[in-house]
């Protein structure tokens, strides 16, 4: 983050609340500086009402906490930016996607920097900690409380928040009520291909309803939609995304798994585990972009990664001793893979065939990025 304030006039800090941002902001500007500013709070509020004002004089780095609030600053902040020589570097928080992205855009274009936050990873907790870290997910105050059932009601009141503040925030006028709804049936179809007719009959709405209701969690860092990779070849392929929920603490406060007991017995358990390992994968590599693939004739890789020109392909798999399959032959012939990685919970690697070598996740998730 120090880094990408020496690079960059406006840095963005984008992420669920709850995430840690703030928590890093305070490590560079203390909160009681008059260049820290958080519009959940009046005082800052009042200091804002006229924001060239207020901002105009002060120098060296400023923080602005959940900056969708107020939209309306992000033309004063192209201003101050662009002044020369640059007293002041902007440092920008915010938990809610499409207004802030929709108005840098317009505003903050070639000037701004973005860096997510995604809640405390499995690099970050040590790898004695997964499985706590698979049951109550990365946020820190879920992963930290003192007993699981504490853990499990703060997530509670967690996504409570996020549908009677967050969501309210984007202006869509969804109800709290409609929207609890989809995300717990959302929680059911984790890791599958997306049918919007199938859940838009499920809650009596039209499709057009549910992608909205699935854009709008998107749009707060809830859940991922990974899109599909399609290319000109004799297979027919399937061009819908899959969703997956971007925590796992979430998924399982949704489905009712509250100890690592009930994770094991619960039959999500495949999915969930999926889900986990993807997401730990995508912080720890950070590739250039990242897709699945799948086939209707029934060939599939769960991701597909290009970092540094190579296309990686990773299939995970919850099993003691993975072996090759004909799907994963046909990836690696059709995708022209560079390599193929059978992440599994296992402790050593081991080649399956040319190009194609099982990989302990626990190694996986701490790689250094590129470094597969």
């Amino acid at each position: 983050m120090t880094a990408a304030l020496k690079r960059s006039r406006v840095v963005a800090l984008l992420g669920p609340r709850q995430s840690g941002k703030t928590t890093l902001a305070r490590l560079l500007v203390p909160v009681s500086s008059a260049n820290y500013f958080d519009l959940e709070d009046p005082v800052s509020l009042a200091r804002l009402s006229e924001p060239m004002t207020a901002l105009r004089d002060l120098t060296g780095t400023v923080v602005i906490d959940e900056i969708q609030r107020m939209p309306e600053l992000f033309p004063v902040l192209r201003v101050l930016a662009d002044r020369t020589p640059l007293p002041a570097r902007f440092l920008i928080l915010g938990s809610a996607s499409p207004e802030l992205l929709r108005q840098s855009s317009e505003s903050l274009a070639g000037r701004m920097e973005v860096i997510a936050v995604s809640g405390l990873s499995l690099t970050e907790v040590g790898q004695s900690a997964q499985s706590q870290h698979w049951l109550r997910g990365g946020f820190p105050l879920s992963f930290l409380a003192e007993s699981d059932a504490d853990s499990f009601i703060w997530r509670k009141n967690f996504i409570q928040a996020v549908l009677e503040r967050d969501i309210p925030q984007l202006g869509n006028g969804v109800s709290a009520l409609a929207m609890q709804r989809f995300w717990a049936m959302l929680a059911h179809f984790h890791g599958q291909i997306w049918n919007a007719a199938e859940l838009a009959r499920s809650m009596g709405v039209n499709e057009s309803t549910v992608r909205r209701y699935l854009d709008l969690l998107e749009g707060v860092f809830m859940v991922r939609r990974l899109q599909p990779w399609h290319e000109n070849m004799k297979k027919r392929q399937v061009k819908s995304p899959k969703i997956y929920f971007r925590d796992s603490g979430l998924l399982h406060q949704l489905l009712g798994i509250q100890t690592g007991s009930d994770l094991q017995l619960h039959p999500r358990l495949g999915a969930s585990w999926e889900g986990y390992v993807l997401e730990e994968i995508l912080k720890s590599q950070q590739p250039d972009d990242a897709w699945f693939w799948a086939t209707h004739a029934g060939a599939e890789l769960d991701l597909l990664m290009m970092q540094k020109g190579l296309r990686i392909g990773v299939e995970i798999k919850r099993m003691d001793a993975p072996r090759l399959t004909a799907s994963m032959r046909i990836a690696v012939d059709e995708l022209s893979l560079d390599r193929l990685l059978v992440v599994y919970p296992g402790e050593r690697r081991y080649a399956l065939a040319e190009r194609v070598e099982t990989v302990p996740f626990a190694e996986l998730a701490v790689a250094a990025q590129g470094a597969l």
